[in-house]
C-alpha cells in the first residue's frame, strides 16, 4: 500500500497505527508519545547528525582484508600467517604523536599533579636515555630531542606502551572537556588541581562538577531544576582515544582502498608489500618526485641517509611527522620513521587462533568498583573512576567468557598446553606488546605492514613511538551514508519508497 504523505497528518486514526502522533516533534514508534516534551515527562532523543572527527584524526572506513605477511618470511618466525579478517570503521591519527604533543601532556600533568603527586609526573616522562649507545655519540639527542623546538614535530620516542596508553586516556579527557567548553556547557577552569580535574567518566557519573558555562543544556524533566549536565545519551562527547589494535593498524597501513578500480566496487586489483604499490621504496612515476624515497629507513649498513648533496630520505634519525607522502587513507609514516605500539598482547599463534572480526588479543574485562548500594565508589586520587577485573565467580554463568583476564586465552592459560617459560627460553608473557611499521634504523623488510615484533610493555627505545585511534560509532559508512538503512525517527518520517 502506498500512502499519500501530504495528507498523512490529517488522518486522525493513522498515528496509532503507524506510531506517529505528531508531525512537528519526534515521536516514539513504540508508544506514540512525543519525545522532548516537558509536559509528558521530558524523555529526550537528540537529532544525532553523526560522529564528529576528533582532533588529529582521519576517518578509516573498515572492511575485509588479508592480514599477515605479504612477502617472504625471511626470519622464519611463522607468526604472521595470512588470513582473511574484517575490521570495523574507526578513526586513526593522521601522524605519529609528536614531541610537542607529549610535552603538552607533561605540562598539564605537572600543573595538576606536580605539587601533590610528583611521582605521577615522573612516571609519565619519556626516557630520553634511550638515545645512549656505548659506541656512538648520541648525547646531543639525550639533551635536545624531546625538548628543543627544532624537534617539536618529530615523533616522540622513549615512551613505553603503558605511557602511550596513559597519554591516550589523558587526551580523551582534554578533548571532551574542550568540546563541553566550546558548547558552553562548562566554563574554562585552568586551576584544576589533584583529583578535581575533568575526567569524562567522572563527569558522566556525577563525580566532577566543574563550573557551569553560559549555555547549559535545558532540562526537560518536569521534576528537574531547568538545566542539566551533558549525558552520555546526548552524544556530545567523543569515544575514548586509544592505541589501535594490530588489525586496525595493519589495515590502515595497507590502505587497499587505493587499489579499488572504482568507488564502491568490491574488488581490489593488487596486494601491497608496503603502504604503496610496487616493490620499490622510491616514487616510481615520472616528474619532479621520481626516485624520491617514500619512507625513512636504513638502506644498508652504515647508510642512514645517503650521500651529501643527495640525501636519500633527508633524515639521519627520525623525520617530522608529516614527512613523505601519505597513503591512500591520508596517513603519514605508516612505514618507517618510528615503529609504533599497538594495543595487542603478542602471541605467535594469534594469526591462527584470533577471531576473524575485530581480531584482538589483550582483553582484560573490568567492572566498576561499587559500594554496598551498587553505586560507583568515589573516584581515586587522580580523579579517575575505579575499576577492577571481573572474577571467575562473576563470569561463571557467562557463555562468552569465563574470567576477566583473557590475555593468554588458549595460548598460555591453564587449559592450553603452551608454556613460554618467560625469562628462561622466551621473552613472551602477558606484558609483551606488539609493535609494527619499521623505523629510521630498520631495513626495508620491516616497512611491510604484515611484519610484527614485540617488546615488554614497560620498556622504551629510541625508534619506537605511537599514534592513537578511536572507535567509530554508528554507521560504518560515515556521516554521509546513503541507502535505505539511513532511517531517522522524526515527526515527518520519510519511509523507504514503496511503503
Amino acid at each position: 500500500m502506498r500512502i499519500n504523505f501530504t495528507k498523512f497528518c490529517a488522518l486522525a486514526a493513522l498515528p496509532v497505527m503507524f506510531g506517529v502522533a505528531s508531525c512537528s516533534k519526534p515521536t516514539s514508534s513504540a508508544t506514540g508519545w512525543e519525545y522532548n516534551n516537558s509536559k509528558n515527562g521530558g524523555f529526550e532523543v537528540r537529532d544525532y547528525k553523526g560522529q564528529e572527527t576528533g582532533p588529529g584524526l582521519v576517518y578509516v572506513q573498515g572492511g575485509t582484508f588479508v592480514m599477515g605477511n605479504t612477502e617472504t618470511d625471511v626470519l622464519f618466525d611463522y607468526h604472521s600467517t595470512p588470513r582473511r579478517a574484517t575490521v570495523s570503521s574507526y578513526y586513526m591519527d593522521e601522524t605519529e604523536v609528536a614531541n610537542v604533543h607529549y610535552r603538552e601532556y607533561i605540562y598539564w600533568m605537572n600543573r595538576v599533579f606536580g605539587t601533590d603527586f610528583p611521582e605521577v609526573v615522573k612516571k609519565a616522562m619519556p626516557d630520553t636515555l634511550v638515545w645512549r649507545d656505548e659506541l656512538a655519540y648520541n648525547e646531543p639527542y639525550v639533551e635536545y630531542y624531546f625538548r628543543h623546538p627544532a624537534y617539536n614535530y618529530y615523533p616522540v620516542v622513549g615512551v613505553s606502551w603503558l605511557q602511550a596508553t596513559d597519554f591516550a586516556r589523558w587526551r580523551t579527557d582534554r578533548v571532551n572537556e574542550r568540546i563541553l567548553i566550546t558548547r558552553g556547557v562548562l566554563a574554562e577552569n585552568p586551576s584544576q588541581v589533584g583529583n578535581d580535574n575533568f575526567n569524562t567518566e567522572a563527569y558522566l557519573l556525577g563525580q566532577y562538577e566543574g563550573s557551569a558555562g553560559k549555555r547549559p543544556i535545558k532540562d526537560l524533566n518536569p521534576n528537574g531544576n531547568g538545566t542539566r549536565k551533558a549525558t552520555f545519551e546526548d552524544g556530545i562527547m567523543l569515544p575514548a582515544y586509544r592505541l589501535p589494535t594490530e588489525a586496525e593498524w595493519e589495515y590502515a597501513a595497507l590502505a587497499l582502498i587505493g587499489n579499488q578500480p572504482a568507488a564502491g566496487e568490491e574488488r581490489v586489483t593488487d596486494r601491497r608489500i608496503y603502504p604503496w604499490n610496487g616493490t620499490s621504496t622510491r616514487y616510481p612515476k615520472a616528474g619532479m618526485w621520481q626516485g624520491t624515497f617514500l619512507a625513512n629507513f636504513k638502506r644498508g649498513r652504515g647508510d642512514n641517509m645517503g650521500q651529501a648533496g643527495k640525501l636519500n630520505d633527508n633524515a639521519d634519525i627520525t623525520a617530522p611527522v608529516k614527512s613523505y607522502m601519505p597513503n591512500d587513507f591520508g596517513l603519514y609514516n605508516m612505514a618507517g620513521n618510528v615503529n609504533e605500539w599497538v594495543l595487542d598482547v603478542y602471541r605467535p599463534m594469534t594469526s591462527v587462533d584470533g577471531n576473524d572480526f575485530r581480531t584482538y588479543r589483550g582483553n582484560e574485562f573490568q567492572t566498576k568498583v561499587v559500594d554496598a548500594e551498587g553505586k560507583p565508589v568515589e573516584k581515586d586520587s587522580l580523579g579517575r573512576i575505579q575499576y577492577r577485573l571481573v572474577t571467575k565467580e562473576e563470569a561463571a554463568n557467562r557463555r562468552n567468557y569465563r574470567t576477566g583476564d583473557v590475555r593468554n586465552y588458549v595460548d598460555g592459560d591453564e587449559v592450553s598446553s603452551v608454556d613460554y617459560k618467560f625469562g628462561q627460553s622466551s621473552l613472551i608473557n602477558d606484558e609483551s606488546r606488539v609493535f609494527k611499521g619499521g623505523s629510521w634504523k630498520d631495513r626495508a623488510y620491516y616497512l611491510s605492514p604484515g611484519t610484527r615484533r614485540y617488546l615488554d610493555q614497560a620498556l622504551a627505545t629510541d625508534d619506537l613511538g605511537f599514534r592513537c585511534a578511536m572507535d567509530r560509532v554508528g554507521s560504518p559508512s560515515g556521516n554521509k551514508q546513503k541507502g535505505g538503512n539511513n532511517f531517522k525517527e522524526k515527526g515527518k518520517r520519510k519511509f523507504p519508497k514503496g511503503t
